[in-house]
């Protein structure tokens, strides 16, 4: 997800940089959304682990 984000991102700077406005700005909008819903991917699988983390197994 984060490398499509970061893809988006450089469609966008490089469509910017020969002035195609539109595309930069749609390109940049996509690039935004998909970093929005990487972080919250990462949020609740961060949040999952930590929840089902079991104890260390007793020492004997």
């Amino acid at each position: 997800m984060l490398s499509w984000a970061m893809t988006f991102l450089i469609i966008a700077l490089v469509a910017a940089l020969f002035g195609f406005g539109g595309i930069a700005a749609a390109s940049a909008g996509i690039a935004q959304i998909l970093f929005v819903v990487f972080l919250a991917l990462f949020a609740v699988s961060l949040l999952v682990a930590l929840v089902q983390r079991r104890p260390p197994p007793p020492v004997a």
